[in-house]
């Protein structure tokens, strides 16, 4: 085939879409909604999972979680990880003491009990006569500060004296200091917590927040933080705690074997049992919700292609149309000498530019709404 061959077809398939206006227009509206839909839910879930991978890293690359099961993303907890023996805050101590690779660890421990839901039952925060029921107390030890997962923009943080003492002084998130302290400063008031006062010392920097909404009470934004003695000495029949230990850069992985000996020797695991408890650092829980993740991103990918593949078949059910109203024509170009691959290019030209035109669109629609 010649370049004015081809030219001659590309002119002739270009004609008939401009004398089917309405008939090309719906068919590129098609492709056009196919790949909107496409690229919209891609870019959702990739969107997602970045945010989630970005927040989880927020609390450090070197962090290992401890707790009494997995605490990475759980849905099915068995009834022997509901009734394990908690972490203690001398599992936690202990960790700090006998593990090289740990350069600090701290231990929460929260009178609310998070794995009861919606149903557990909330504190009660006071200033005067304003009230906040859905933020989230907790003790915790002074070295969280020095890990680098929290920015104190106002104040300062407790010490470990002032843990050692039991003082009542408190940590409060940026959206706490508002509800209760809208129009003064938050440092030096005093709180009522469940009828105690506890006075201000600090506030954190907001956080960006991803995994938990803003009006979630797990969302830092909402925390009250408190000497991990005060509220142990407030709270005695609190016994779960959640351990943050951080690791010397690039010794993550041995931190973790290393906090699993200790572990399994405090909570006396035989050597053929399983840990009867979980360890799990960030790039592990980002890796789990990868995994949740690619199952749903293929489902939607598939769900939305639906969309995609009706543009296609619109393209399809065209040209066949196309073909049989235009029977006459084909009949009239073989007879002057056309042959059938030039026939067969024409109708392939033309469906290539209608779903060229329909794919850019709607990739440029996408960025569009991208940008606005």
């Amino acid at each position: 085939m010649t370049r004015s061959d081809l030219r001659e077809n590309i002119l002739m398939a270009v004609d008939t879409l401009w004398e089917n206006k309405l008939r090309s227009f719906l068919t590129i509206l098609g492709v056009v909604v196919g790949t909107m839909t496409v690229i919209v839910i891609a870019a959702f879930v990739s969107g997602i999972e970045t945010q989630v991978s970005k927040e989880i890293e927020s609390f450090g690359t070197n962090s290992i979680y401890v707790f009494k099961f997995n605490p990475g993303f759980n849905f099915n907890l068995s009834a022997e990880e509901r009734m394990r023996k908690p972490i203690s805050a001398e599992d936690a101590i202990a960790i700090g003491d006998e593990c090289p690779s740990v350069i600090n660890v701290a231990a929460f421990m929260s009178p609310v009990d998070f794995l009861l839901g919606p149903m557990a039952e909330r504190v009660k925060i006071r200033y005067q006569d304003t009230e906040m029921v859905n933020a989230t107390v907790q003790g915790m030890f002074p070295s969280y500060s020095r890990m680098g997962i929290i920015d104190v923009t106002e104040g300062r943080f407790f010490t470990d004296s002032e843990n050692a003492t039991r003082s009542d002084v408190c940590v409060i998130g940026r959206d706490v200091a508002n509800t209760l302290f809208p129009m003064v400063n938050a440092l030096e008031k005093e709180i009522v917590i469940n009828g105690r006062n506890y006075r201000v010392i600090g506030v954190l920097k907001k956080r960006d927040s991803f995994i938990q909404p803003s009006d979630d009470p797990g969302n830092e934004n909402k925390s009250v933080y408190i000497p991990y003695e005060t509220i142990r000495k407030v709270y005695p029949n609190v016994k779960e705690n959640f351990v943050i230990a951080q690791s010397i850069p690039g010794k993550v992985d041995q931190a973790v074997d290393e906090i699993r000996q200790v572990l399994r020797k405090r909570r006396k695991v035989l050597y053929s049992q399983p840990d009867n408890f979980g360890v799990d650092t960030s790039q592990g829980i980002i890796d789990q919700f990868k995994a949740i993740t690619s199952g749903v991103f293929l489902l939607m990918i598939a769900i939305s292609s639906v969309g995609l593949l009706i543009g296609g078949i619109g393209v399809m059910n065209i040209m066949l149309v196309s073909v049989t109203e235009r029977t006459r024509e084909i009949g009239v170009r073989k007879a002057i000498g056309a042959r059938k691959q030039d026939i067969v290019l024409q109708f392939l030209i033309e469906a290539a530019t209608l779903t060229g035109i329909g794919g850019l669109m709607g990739i440029l629609l996408v960025c569009a709404l991208e940008k606005s």
